[in-house]
């Protein structure tokens, strides 16, 4: 196993430098001591941290988008830049802490600071398992303080809603009618923007887009998977969509066949956004009010997690047991227009 022979070569190692004690060498009295260099012997595992990194981005990341190379990328840089690229044996949790430290000192927020951790203890995770390297991560609990003013993404209002819509109507372009969709549909951005064309299904009795995986587009748990019917303005964006879009993607801009451009999306959307609404309405916050709209509406909780895939059931279980397209159809239409 890797255990065993790093083992028996870290033994080797300091069984040699022990024989080589005991020989007359001339300028002996001018090495280093040699205490700390039979420590150095049996400390080293020889996985350095970007040799870590290496491993983990080509183990973890078959089929995963530039996103997760990205972040990887950035997060050990980070490590390196304040501790250096050292063999994974002489991080100790110290290290960690100084790390957590002077990721708050450059500026991040708490979330950053959280999520750069994770993924330096991720990969140092998989190395140890690995390699059998036989220590401990010493990133394993890092305790990261809470923010003294955490902040929170809000709803928007109903009257920002329908300002929104109105300028979706007027713009009529692309990002227009992807924001329309998600207004009153309350799917999440990534969902909305890797539609295919062929999710629509705008010729059946009732409307409505099937949200489901694509190779270019994973979905965030099981249960986001659903049928959403269209009412009001997600289903006039639809059919824009459907007569303006050429070949097999909805939004062809941020998608490529292989990885969802969502974070551009995003960018795009809220950049514009900021034009006529409030610095801190960005358009996740269409999900937060989608779900307010349909509970002032009295909509049952069930369905409302049905509608807006935060159940944890697969569409066979959902459509089985609950709701019909046409029901939720009609409540929305109710509700929402």
């Amino acid at each position: 196993s890797h255990a065993s022979q790093r083992l028996s070569a870290r033994l080797d190692d300091f069984w040699l430098d022990l024989r080589l004690q005991k020989v007359d060498v001339p300028g002996s009295h001018l090495l280093r001591d040699s205490v700390s260099k039979r420590d150095n012997i049996l400390n080293s595992l020889g996985v350095s941290l970007s040799c870590a990194s290496e491993m983990y981005q080509r183990l973890k990341g078959k089929g995963r988008s530039k996103l997760f190379f990205g972040h990887t990328q950035r997060a050990i840089g980070y490590a390196i830049a304040c501790l250096g690229d050292l063999d994974l044996a002489e991080y100790s949790t110290v290290d960690a802490g100084k790390l957590r430290d002077w990721l708050f000192e450059k500026g991040l927020k708490r979330s950053s600071v959280v999520r750069n951790l994770t993924i330096v203890k991720a990969v140092v995770n998989l190395a140890i398992h690995e390699e059998g390297l036989g220590i401990q991560n010493p990133f394993l609990k890092v305790y990261v303080p809470s923010d003294k003013q955490p902040s929170k993404r809000h709803a928007l209002s109903i009257e920002q809603i329908r300002l929104a819509q109105r300028h979706c109507r007027t713009k009529d372009d692309s990002l227009r009618w992807l924001c329309a969709l998600i207004s009153d549909t309350g799917m999440r951005l990534s969902e909305a923007v890797g539609l295919a064309k062929d999710d629509l299904r705008l010729h059946s009795e009732t409307p409505h887009l099937v949200i489901q995986k694509h190779p270019w587009r994973s979905l965030k748990t099981s249960g986001s998977e659903r049928i959403v019917p269209l009412v009001g303005e997600a289903l006039w964006a639809t059919q824009r969509l459907s007569e303006e879009t050429s070949g097999p993607f909805l939004f062809p801009q941020y998608v490529n066949g292989q990885t969802t451009g969502s974070n551009s999306a995003s960018a795009a959307l809220n950049k514009w956004l900021k034009t006529f609404l409030p610095k801190d309405c960005v358009v996740h916050g269409m999900r937060h009010a989608f779900r307010d709209r349909l509970r002032a509406g009295k909509v049952p909780i069930d369905m409302i997690d049905q509608l807006g895939g935060w159940s944890s059931q697969t569409i066979g279980q959902r459509y089985g047991d609950g709701y019909s397209v046409q029901q939720c159809r009609e409540i929305l239409a109710s509700v929402l227009t």
